[in-house]
């Protein structure tokens, strides 16, 4: 799949559900790997900010996204219609602090995109596959989320809101679902006895019943329907068949849970990349599912790394095996930490040391139960970059390479007898002057254990 844009752009205007205030918002097209950025117009400067899970602020009854003093808030029902129509490249300019509400649901916004067209880009999505199921408790939320692998995007909200009115509910969405008009229709709503709390809370300044549907679980007196209706600008309002304030009832059964599938779509989508993967939440909320996307975050990096895992075949020959290693590097058993040499480019090579219990270092570094210190780890990635390293002048014998600096260290996993450890080592910028900065990676199996940013100086060996 390839990454998608806008045709064109569009403008739409609308008032906010929070602030009440009128916005006015321009969606245009955007280059490859853009994302989707917010730009303040309004604001000194025009600061833009991405639409990404830690740039998140708030949570509170919508999803809210800042940087420096701009904020944007109530994002989640237009970043669902942009991911639910596989649109990664966009650029909104809005001239205040709050999307708009339109009528509490995502249609309007998929109805403009279908209007000015979805054009594909010259580069491929990058996609966070769901690989092993993982299962936690949201301890912020008390919220059950459960992960599972997936071909697509695969999610079950299950709500529960101790009201008989609405009764227990689910939705579902997957590959088949019908985003515009199974989900996307679903409109925000609200508990009659929440919206004085909401006020308290200085929200909802543009909450109406034309934009969220109110339950209401105990009819309250005349007098305080009375001052309901002037909070909305209506003159009169009554409690409808089905327990709610707004006129012509629900258009889905299940309308809350399909809402909550809509804002589950859309705060996932603050990953800034697809999912492939089944998720089930119960109690879903703008609060979990930013935790989760912050979770399928660090996920997506891990994964990112796990990708360039280089293949390693005993079988096959190595471009140096230990006898020529010594003819390159100066070191000597027990220090010589690298076996054999599998790949060696001008800007890559990959090491592999066999760890056998037989190593030195074991007789001291907790003899009654043998790991492999970290420290050595980093020397052996330095020295499988010194291969990289002295291949670029002609006579290797004659140099060193010495460690400038050690950054970013990571320790990860123990490493213990019978490991087989693969070094993979990357420069980070080309050498000059004899400085060398690499990173580098040390993996068993399909595992990271350790990593480092290095820093050497290639030397002239004086005798």
């Amino acid at each position: 799949m390839n990454q998608q844009t806008l045709k064109e752009s569009f403008t739409t205007s609308g008032k906010g559900l929070h602030t009440g205030k009128n916005v006015n918002l321009t969606i245009l097209p955007a280059p490859i790997n853009h994302g989707i950025k917010f730009k303040r117009i309004d604001l000194e400067g025009k600061p833009e900010i991405l639409a990404d899970a830690l740039n998140v602020t708030s949570t509170v009854r919508n999803t809210t996204i800042t940087k420096g003093q701009a904020s944007v808030s109530t994002i989640e029902h237009l970043l669902s219609a942009f991911y639910a129509l596989g649109i990664d490249n966009v650029l909104i300019e809005i001239d205040g602090p709050e999307v708009p509400i339109k009528d509490g649901s995502s249609i309007e916004y998929i109805h403009a995109i279908h209007k000015v067209g979805i054009l594909e880009q010259d580069a491929e999505k990058e996609i966070l596959i769901i690989r092993k199921p993982f299962h936690y408790l949201d301890e912020e939320t008390g919220s059950e989320i459960s992960v599972f692998p997936a071909k697509s995007l695969e999610l079950t909200a299950l709500i529960d809101f101790n009201s008989e009115l609405l009764g227990l509910q689910y939705a579902n969405y997957n590959g088949y679902t019908n985003y515009e008009k199974e989900v996307a229709p679903a409109r925000t709503f609200v508990f009659l006895h929440e919206l004085t709390q909401l006020i308290q809370y200085d929200l909802v300044k543009g909450g109406s019943l034309d934009n969220a549907v109110v339950f209401v679980e105990e009819v309250p007196e005349k007098q305080e329907l009375d001052k309901i209706a002037a909070s909305f600008g209506e003159e009169n309002i009554k409690v409808e068949a089905g327990g709610i304030l707004n006129k012509g009832g629900l258009k889905f059964e299940n309308e809350p849970a399909r809402h909550k599938l809509l804002d589950m779509i859309g705060d996932l989508a603050l990953l800034g990349k697809q999912i492939h993967g089944r998720i089930v939440v119960t109690k879903p909320g703008h609060t979990a599912n930013v935790n989760l996307a912050k979770k399928l975050k660090t996920l997506l990096r891990e994964q990112k790394k796990l990708k360039g895992i280089p293949l390693y075949d005993p079988s096959k020959s190595p471009i140096y095996d230990v006898v020529e290693i010594t003819k390159k590097l100066p070191h000597r058993f027990p220090f010589l930490l690298v076996d054999k040499i599998i790949e060696l480019t001008e800007k890559q090579v990959v090491g592999v040391k066999n760890i056998t219990f037989n190593e030195g270092f074991f007789q001291g570094h907790f003899p009654e139960n043998p790991v492999m210190p970290g420290v050595l780890q980093i020397e052996a990635m330095a020295q499988t970059g010194g291969i990289l390293a002295l291949s670029t002048v002609e006579d290797p014998e004659n140099w060193d390479t010495y460690f400038l600096k050690i950054d970013k260290a990571k320790f990860k996993r123990k490493v213990v007898p019978g490991d087989t450890l693969v070094f993979k080592l990357e420069l980070l910028a080309p050498i000059r002057r004899g400085i060398v900065t690499m990173y580098g990676t040390a993996y068993v199996g399909n595992h990271i254990v350790s990593e480092a940013e290095l820093t050497a100086q290639i030397v002239r060996r004086t005798v």
